[in-house]
């Protein structure tokens, strides 16, 4: 390389033997400029990476905005060559520069690690073309395997250099422009190694990954020599976008390739060791962690067993062409000498990517002690954004420490400031915050909820993280929940459940974009069962949720009108109804009935003087009503559907734009109609949806006493479990008012109201009591030999 060309190092991220080289190399040449493929945002910073950290950590960038989220990690381990260039350069005096692109930028739209080196299909293809015929010459099995064969197998510096050099020109040829994401990125990188050979001040080493090396040492020289500039960040319209970069502490589960790293060294524990001790060192750690733990878990691990994978392993490593035995080769040892029985799943280090199911136990842990236990920290003083403050302040305003159980009383001002903390943290998705007890609806009433908390190191991680949604715990929590609504996409149940996590959490208000987002999105729910029932809940919320800061909320009306239309649109075609299906339909209509029915209370009221139409949903009752006229006239609908609807318009009747009705006599004519099959559904409707205006009449129970008796015995067979089921949606007392109807009308008012509901006195006698129950085993031998099943009703 001479002088007039920079010094390219194509590494491979996370390489011991790379991360010797680069440090052996710019303390040999001491180069006055070192350039590392790392977020160029963070340039001004740089002194925030020579604290006194506990590897690894990463430099997490991000931005935030009201329709994107992007967040992407560069991972620092003392064994990754970037960590190596950035202390090896500052100690030779050198200008140290990171020189891709941000993480706001495009290119990394679809990137969540830097150093993950996606690249276009083709050139996957090209690469995986050539490192299969390497594998197959050198007979080594794997990506991996074929990386430690060639590089870390300890071979001299400048025949590792020659290696490196050689290995990734053929994995980029000439002709391989590479994706646009890359391009963009290289294009950044080679404007810096232009402006660093332009000042002409000294050697430029360039440290970047493999694959950019050979496109970098092609570009740079038609690059401008003006220093480069940080592209914009994308904007969105109306609305602010967010991004920084901060350093959050990292672990090795999360830098292993088997957790699904793209670019990270498997075992990174065991790279570790073969930085810090060598080989030797490496294996003799390995073997003592492994067989201590296999010992822990009370799997075979005896001396003996200990010695074959001493033995399988030199010989796996002569044969193989070792000086010394390899990672893959130690793998391969503790495979066959410890793995008694057939594999029913490939050797985890035959591929990428988390571990398959079937993996031997014994693998399993072998592999878990190889990836690490080891968690960074940061240093004291480390920048943090301004959420990790306010969320330690609001936790110590409101005496909350994240260790132990926090039981709530959530009907107490104390107990519900403090649930909405622990809720927005929970939203954030914030480790160590878990509720283990509480009421699933935010207004179900219940009044206790019960937290786990504690403080795994994970949790600082996540919580500097966090800081992309937003400064304060509020907002943080408001933004990350308009991302989770809009990935919804109009799926009610999720929107529902969403709105409902809003509710706990005190979060009513909500971006004007994201309103008309879901106003759109509810129009595309295909289920009226999954819809309508949603639409209760949130109703609920609507109307009562002044405690939790709901009452009224733009976001709550948007959803609920837009799917009362959309509801209203998928009720009326006639389709059949599943049995399992059955309840969420009624509950649906329920729901639909109850936002008519506030509606025509706003409306009345508001005639009378009494309350502002304004407040009101923009809905129209008339459009329902005529809606329910139909379906109970529709002769294809399901009976329950009809039966419902017909419920719905007759509890409705004189109210508004709801004309009066007859309603014993259009409830029965709709019951004289149907089958007896169907006739106990059709009943379901109606009294699920008006039992009010029915249950009380004598007309009605005389009416359904007439077509009960008129049914011959094989009809009422049919008839009979529906028509128990429909009764079970009265209330026990209507129950008793209806029986004493009954009773009234076969002139037994004698008798108790007990004796058609099934229920005795709890003073009864023990004769009364073993009567009924002689009784009601005849009754039961009667169904069984009519073939029903007396249980399944």
């Amino acid at each position: 390389m001479t002088a007039a060309q920079p010094h390219i190092l194509g590494i491979r991220h996370h390489s011991p033997a790379c991360a010797r080289l680069v440090a052996a190399r710019i303390r040999a040449l001491r180069p006055a400029h070192v350039l590392i493929e790392g977020p160029a945002d963070f340039n001004a910073r740089l002194d925030e990476l020579y604290l006194p950290h506990r590897l690894p950590v990463a430099i997490y960038s991000y931005l935030c905005g009201d329709d994107m989220h992007r967040g992407s990690w560069s991972p620092l381990a003392e064994h990754s060559p970037e960590w190596q260039a950035l202390q090896a350069g500052r100690e030779a005096g050198a200008q140290v520069r990171f020189i891709d692109l941000p993480a706001w930028h495009d290119a990394f739209a679809s990137l969540e690690n830097r150093y993950a080196d996606v690249a276009d299909a083709e050139h996957e293809r090209r690469a995986e073309a050539y490192e299969e015929a390497l594998t197959e010459r050198l007979a080594v099995q794997g990506r991996d395997a074929l990386w430690d064969h060639l590089f870390e197998d300890g071979c001299a510096e400048d025949e590792l250099a020659a290696r490196l050099a050689a290995y990734f020109e053929r994995l980029r040829s000439a002709d391989d422009p590479g994706s646009q994401g890359n391009q963009a990125r290289e294009r950044m990188m080679a404007c810096w190694i232009a402006w660093a050979m332009a000042r002409g001040d000294g050697p430029v080493l360039v440290v970047c990954g493999g694959y950019h090396a050979p496109a970098l040492a092609r570009l740079w020289p038609a690059m401008p020599a003006d220093e480069p500039e940080l592209p914009a960040p994308p904007q969105e319209e109306g609305a602010a976008v967010r991004f920084g970069s901060y350093l959050v502490p990292y672990t090795f589960k999360r830098l292993d390739a088997f957790a699904g790293y793209a670019s990270g060294m498997p075992s990174p524990a065991w790279y570790q060791w073969l930085w810090e001790h060598g080989a030797e060192g490496a294996a003799r750690r390995a073997l003592q962690h492994v067989m201590r733990r296999l010992r822990e878990k009370k799997l075979a691990a005896s001396t003996a067993d200990l010695m074959a994978v001493h033995l399988r392993a030199q010989g796996l490593a002569r044969l193989r062409g070792h000086g010394r035995p390899l990672r893959s080769d130690w793998l391969d040892a503790l495979a066959g000498a410890l793995v008694k029985g057939a594999l029913d799943a490939p050797l985890p280090w035959t591929y990428r990517g988390p571990l398959r199911p079937g993996t031997d136990p014994v693998l399993v842990q072998a592999m878990d002690v190889l990836a690490g236990d080891v968690a960074g920290a940061l240093a004291p003083g480390t920048p943090q954004p301004p959420l990790v403050q306010a969320v330690q302040g609001e936790l110590a305003g409101l005496g909350i420490e994240l260790r132990g159980t926090l039981q709530l009383d959530l009907l107490s001002d104390t107990g519900r400031a403090r649930s909405r903390v622990l809720h927005r943290l929970a939203i954030l998705g914030l480790p160590g915050v878990t509720r283990t007890r509480g009421p699933k609806r935010a207004l179900s009433g219940e009044r206790t909820e019960v937290w786990t908390l504690a403080q795994p190191f994970e949790q600082q991680a996540a919580l500097i993280e966090a800081g992309a949604w937003g400064a304060t715990l509020q907002d943080a929590a408001r933004a990350k929940l308009e991302d989770e609504l809009r990935r919804a996409q109009g799926r009610i149940a999720a929107l529902a459940e969403g709105l409902n996590r809003a509710a706990w959490a005190g979060l009513a208000a909500v971006s004007g974009s994201l309103l008309r987002e879901l106003q759109a999105a509810v129009a595309n729910e295909p289920r009226f069962d999954d819809l309508a029932p949603a639409l209760g809940t949130l109703h609920t919320l609507l109307r009562h949720g002044q405690m939790l800061g709901m009452a009224d909320a733009p976001v709550l009306r948007v959803v609920i009108e837009a799917g009362f239309d959309r509801a209203l649109w998928l009720l009326e075609p006639p389709a059949a109804i599943a049995p399992a299906d059955m309840r969420a339909h009624l509950q649906g209509q329920l729901a639909l009935r109850q936002v008519v029915a506030d509606t025509l209370a706003a409306l009345e009221d508001a005639a009378a003087g009494e309350g502002e139409a304004a407040h009101r949903l923009a809905i129209e009752p008339a459009r329902a009503l005529a809606v329910w006229q139909r379906k109970a006239a529709d002769a294809a609908a399901a009976p329950v559907s009809r039966g419902a609807a017909l419920g719905a318009a007759l509890s409705l009747a004189g109210r508004g734009a709801a004309a009066p009705t007859h309603h014993v006599a259009d409830a029965l004519q709709l019951l004289q109609s149907m089958p007896a099959a169907t006739l106990g559904d059709a009943l379901t409707g109606l009294l699920a949806l008006a039992r009010e205006v029915l249950s009380s009449e004598p007309a009605f129970a005389a009416g359904m006493d007439r077509m009960v008796q008129a049914l011959d015995n094989a009809g009422f067979v049919l008839a009979l479990p529906a028509l128990r089921a429909a009764f079970a949606w009265l209330p026990p007392q209507e129950r008793g008012d209806l029986a004493g109807q009954v009773l009234a009308l076969h002139d037994a008012g004698h008798l108790s109201r007990r004796a058609l509901t099934g229920r005795l006195a709890a003073g009864a006698s023990a004769e009364d009591q073993a009567a009924a129950r002689a009784a009601e085993a005849a009754v039961m031998q009667r169904l069984a030999a009519w073939g029903i099943d007396p249980q399944a009703t």
